[in-house]
């Protein structure tokens, strides 16, 4: 079984890699020596990621289900470099997949009493399913609907009645005499209780139709509860037995066991099936040197996973076990964080004096060249590499941005703002305030549309037309996020114009001038069949899995300066 595939089996020879600095870090502190051990996300082990995405999307089973899977490249003893790839959890049902690792050793050891378990656990699980779709449940439905609609008929008509009779004694109070109008009301009162009787009779028919089906399914759902426990109960005993049995070995050659690693921990289901802990595991127990690594998301897009876009250790089942996978390796300091000084290209406009950024200090994020295009006392505008986030994200794995770099670097950086936002994928000019008036003067400008905003793109094809205008409404489904899509009924307006530049190839290089800014605008007009119908290069969000990287850039920003008030133009040349 091959495991270890030559370096150019997942990536052409003549790929072309611009930026090397990584975009994300694999990282734990060593249980020993206490030190920050790091494993690199690079470009190159994304582009090798996105051979992998091809092949995958040949391939119908592999987009059935949605998983995680990761490649790693490693370094032979003799200095040769190989590349191993490893999928989460079972590959259509199986947890040994020729050309992909093989799990960790541990589920061998379990693998009757796992057969025992999951045959119980699929009699629970088809039991639930039988008494969830009882056919009582439907007929209590439809039985407790006919007698309300029934109840509601007779109240109606018994209000009719009452209404009547109230009218009547009125008239008889007028018109009949004491004996006459004695009989009459009696008459009336009769009326009344017959009706009473009439009501609860039907009460009473209901109750005895409906009660045997409300007993018969009460008892159905205290069965669920019990099962659903016994469910929970035989999960955790199958998980404790597992993670008692999975044994993990680092490249300082040693063995322990998820129990022993995560001593009282309440590990999730799955702990020690995810990507990353089986490919440092294989290479660890193989003598294979670890040089970059990178998981992503393939099949159907969930609420948290997108298909095509990567993803780093998941806080609950991978990142308490790096420090322990890393250990062996050598420490990986942090090199020193760069801010290259550019000079501002003004455009034929007045762009205002550049001053000289504050002296850097070491950084925790890696060598990075993060040009500033602008700088005063007031904002800067910085040209944002692609992979990076332009503000920290909700989660301990996407902390690492544009603001969060120039907090930690610059002696003002605690009260920088981000006046706007690029997507991570998306490089190009990104604009901070340096104080909250020059923060709300800008964001303003964006608001009322007083920016002039160009991007450069490259698009996967080419369009008939050279310029023109696209106007779709946009809305984000809150079930598939961050997906985009044209909505007409709850869809916010979006405009775009643009312009194309070249034809290059079997693509074609265009501007677009977004006149308003929605998130992911520019990518849903151009792949949306009523926009232009092509995705943006290596936009895999929205249909694109050729190239590196996604083939939009900020080029050009234009706005008035909130202190001078003289027009700043800034420009960031394309890097693609």
């Amino acid at each position: 079984m091959v495991i270890l595939h030559p370096f150019f089996d997942l990536i052409s020879s003549n790929t072309v890699i611009g930026n090397l600095s990584p975009s994300y870090y694999y990282e734990g502190f060593c249980p020993q020596g206490g030190e920050l051990l790091r494993l690199p996300r690079t470009p190159l082990v994304e582009a090798i990621a996105l051979n992998l995405m091809q092949h995958l999307a040949k391939n119908e089973s592999y987009s059935s289900e949605g998983k995680m899977y990761g490649v790693l490249l490693v370094e032979l003893p003799n200095g040769e470099q190989r590349i191993i790839k490893a999928f989460s959890g079972l590959l259509n049902g199986c947890s040994v997949v020729d050309g992909w690792v093989p799990p960790i050793p541990g589920r061998d050891e379990v693998v009757l009493e796992e057969a025992h378990t999951l045959a119980q656990l699929e009699a629970i699980k088809q039991e639930l399913i039988n008494l969830k779709q009882l056919p009582e449940r439907q007929q209590l439905a439809t039985l407790s609907h006919n007698f309300e609609q029934q109840l509601k008929a007779m109240s109606d008509r018994h209000l009719n009645s009452k209404q009547q009779r109230q009218e009547k004694r009125q008239i008889f109070c007028q018109t009949l005499t004491e004996e006459n109008l004695t009989f009459a009301l009696e008459q009336l009162d009769e009326e009344s209780r017959q009706q009473g009787i009439e009501r609860r009779k039907l009460k009473r028919q209901q109750n005895e139709v409906l009660q045997p089906l409300k007993d018969l399914i009460t008892n159905a759902d205290g069965r669920i509860r019990e099962l659903k426990q016994q469910r929970k109960e035989l999960s955790r005993e199958l998980q404790a037995q597992m993670h008692a049995a999975y044994s993990l070995t680092n490249f300082s050659g040693q063995s322990l066991s998820l129990q022993q690693l995560m001593p009282g921990g309440s590990m999730p289901t799955g702990t020690g099936d995810c990507c990353a802990p089986k490919l440092l595991h294989y290479a660890a127990t193989h003598q294979l040197k670890p040089l970059a690594m990178a998981e992503f998301w393939w099949g159907s897009t969930t609420q948290d996973k997108v298909q095509g876009q990567f993803y780093g250790a998941c806080a609950e089942r991978c990142q308490p076990l790096m420090g322990f996978l890393l250990s062996g390796l050598k420490p990986n300091p942090p090199a020193p964080f760069l801010i290259h000084p550019a000079p501002l290209k003004k455009g034929g406009k007045e762009g205002g004096e550049r001053e000289s950024p504050s002296p850097c200090r070491g950084g925790v994020w890696g060598e990075v060249s993060l040009p500033i295009l602008y700088e005063d006392e007031w904002l800067i505008a910085v040209n944002k590499p692609a992979g990076l986030l332009s503000v920290p994200g909700r989660y301990r794995d996407r902390q690492d941005s544009i603001l969060s770099r120039l907090r930690h670097l610059l002696p003002d950086g605690i009260k920088l703002m981000a006046v706007h936002r690029l997507d991570q994928e998306t490089s190009g000019i990104l604009l901070l305030a340096r104080d909250l008036p020059t923060y709300r003067q800008l964001s303003q400008q964006f608001q009322q549309r007083q920016i002039h905003k160009i991007y450069e793109a490259v698009l996967s094809g080419t369009v008939t037309i050279n310029q023109g205008m696209i106007e779709l409404p946009l809305w984000g489904d809150p079930e598939n996020r961050p997906y985009q899509k044209v909505d007409w009924q709850k869809g916010k307006p979006s405009l775009t114009r643009f312009q194309v530049i070249a034809t290059e190839g079997n693509y074609m290089r265009l501007e677009f001038i977004p006149l308003t800014g929605r998130t992911h605008q520019l990518r849903v007009h151009a792949a949306d069949p009523r926009g232009l119908g092509i995705p943006i290069l290596g936009d895999r969000l929205y249909g694109c899995y050729a190239g590196t990287r996604l083939h939009l850039h900020a080029r050009e920003l234009r706005f008035e300066h909130p202190q001078s008030g003289k027009t700043l133009e800034i420009r960031a040349n394309t890097p693609f």
